[in-house]
């Protein structure tokens, strides 16, 4: 068979012998054409990595020239408009639409099959309200009872995302979108750049294990640079990372030859070392600590907003949380809720596709457990997982979040083809890498405007649901108004599905909800790691 590829190689030579001759092409063309393609061949035949190539010279090579462009293919040619993952092209349409200001109106009626399991709808009112009486522009106040500076958040802003997974420009017309439209633009834990402060945009500034910008020699919390950092006055809040819902209690590392100059500087590092980013804190190792940690965040900011970010795994942990809360009297401004479902510029399969709670699950039982405790109404809530439309965020707030944020949806409206090339720094629109010769097709001057339209629109379609549900503030929405199919013949409203709790109903010693018996009696402020005591409870 190799022999027979071989043949067939060399005969597609002689091919193309004879229509050179045939088109009276020089010998110097000849030559340019043929000797890299018997170069190739020649290759194929000695190298030992690729076994197919190695039988089959050149041939072979058409499978991974396959391989590469099975993605485009499937993308422009093969999946229906409702197919696509993790977008689907309904979704990718309707953001690239709203960012450069086109038609986003849909004819014909819906692609989707309205009769199938997990199908989602809001639910109307007759007394329907005028969309254009209601505030165009709902915002939520963060800042507890401790905070000096309140910040008045959008309800729709933009998600984590590191200078280092983004490119400069990238970074830079989000930040210019975020100045245009008022909302806050989440640094991502890789510290605060130049790009980001160059449109003076809001800022909420993470900080995750590796302490990025606020980075001491030995790795740890450097309380010094933290100050200097969140005294800048367009660091609105401040969020710290426990974990992210792509990739929970995985910690990464950045190899010595990627710490550039720029690099170091920007996330206090050194350059010639590789920089490991832990999956767990140094700061502190306790719910009582994480308290803690958040009260010297909000005094060296100056009393700003302090958050931290969660994707939730035990629900243990993050009840012994609450505990700590009610123990120290310290509570953060707010609760930033990841869903397994989120996205990241790269990370192990197993992580991205098993670990870690869906956003909406993860959200209600964020809520409830702060109402629960009475923790509520000092906590603003936002929620991340793909949440692309008005009615992602409509569906985010009946769950219980105050706020929402979005990553991949902005990067759409950057122009994100959802390439699928995050993690191979060969993003061809420029978004996600750090390739010079990309990056310069990325022009920020049209970007930042396309961000803050999607932005517009986006919010502007979700104040067009709450006049349709006859609602006028967000405040007002709650499970109710969402319906899900859960079999052919079978729906339930959310607050069917996830039932409310009683305010306050975990702050006695007994008698709790149904569901947070066990995890009462296992939990304390001190350790997040459970008891793992069998609480049994007699059957209805």
């Amino acid at each position: 068979m190799r022999n027979q590829f071989l043949i067939i190689n060399i005969l597609a030579v002689i091919c193309i012998l004879l229509l050179a001759f045939t088109f009276s092409m020089s010998w110097l063309w000849l030559l340019a054409v043929i000797v890299p393609i018997l170069l190739i061949g020649l290759y194929d035949v000695v190298q030992k990595k690729q076994s197919i190539a190695r039988n089959f010279p050149l041939v072979g090579r058409t499978r991974y020239i396959a391989e590469w462009l099975r993605p485009k293919i499937y993308q422009y040619f093969v999946e229906s408009d409702t197919e696509g993952k993790p977008f689907s092209r309904l979704d990718r349409s309707l953001i690239y639409q709203r960012s450069k200001n086109e038609t986003d109106t849909t004819p014909f009626g819906t692609q989707l099959n309205v009769y199938n399991e997990t199908y989602e709808w809001m639910n109307h009112s007759i007394n329907a309200k005028d969309y254009s009486t209601i505030n165009q522009d709902p915002r939520v106040t963060v800042g507890g009872k401790d905070c000096k500076q309140p910040y008045s958040a959008s309800i729709y802003n933009v998600s984590a995302m590191s200078f280092g997974s983004l490119s400069k420009n990238a970074i830079m017309a989000l930040n210019g979108g975020a100045k245009i439209g008022n909302f806050a633009h989440n640094t991502g834990e890789g510290g605060i750049s130049p790009y980001h402060d160059k449109y003076q945009g809001d800022l909420i500034y993470q900080i995750g294990t590796g302490y990025f910008g606020c980075r001491a020699k030995d790795g740890n919390f450097d309380p010094d640079l933290f100050a200097k950092r969140t005294a800048q006055d367009n660091v609105k809040m401040v969020e710290i990372k426990l974990s992210q819902g792509a990739k929970p209690g995985h910690g990464g590392i950045l190899p010595a030859k990627k710490v550039t100059k720029e690099i170091a500087e920007i996330r206090s590092i050194e350059m010639g070392k590789d920089v490991n980013s832990p999956p767990y804190h140094h700061a502190f190792n306790t719910p009582i600590g994480l308290m803690k940690f958040v009260k010297q965040c909000r005094d060296l900011s100056g009393g700003k907003p302090i958050g931290f970010k969660l994707c939730i795994g035990h629900k243990a942990e993050f009840v012994a949380i609450c505990k700590a809360m009610i123990e120290t009297g310290v509570t953060p401004d707010f609760i930033a809720v990841d869903g397994g479902e989120g996205g990241t510029g790269a990370a192990p399969l197993e992580f991205s596709n098993s670990v870690g709670m869906p956003y909406r699950e993860g959200l209600v039982f964020v809520y409830n457990t702060l109402i629960g405790f009475g923790l509520k109404t000092e906590i603003k809530l936002f929620a991340s997982g793909k949440i692309v439309s008005g009615f992602d965020i409509f569906r985010a707030i009946a769950l219980g979040a105050d706020a929402c944020y979005t990553a991949r949806a902005m990067m759409m409206a950057l122009g994100c083809i959802q390439a699928l090339e995050c993690n191979k720094n060969s993003c061809p629109v420029g978004v996600a890498t750090q390739r010079p010769e990309l990056v310069r097709g990325l022009d920020v001057n049209d970007k930042k405007v396309r961000v803050a339209n999607f932005h517009k629109e986006t919010v502007h379609s979700f104040v067009e649901l709450m006049g349709a549900a006859g609602i006028d503030d967000p405040d007002r929405i709650n499970r109710s108004h969402i319906t899900m199919r859960i079999s052919p013949f079978n729906t339930r409203t959310y607050d069917e599905i996830f039932h409310y709790i009683t305010e306050g109903s975990l702050l006695g010693t007994k008698d709790y909800p149904r569901g947070f018996e066990t995890l009462m009696a296992n939990t304390t402020a001190e350790s997040f790691a459970p008891k793992f005591e069998q609480v049994y409870i007699e059957e209805d």
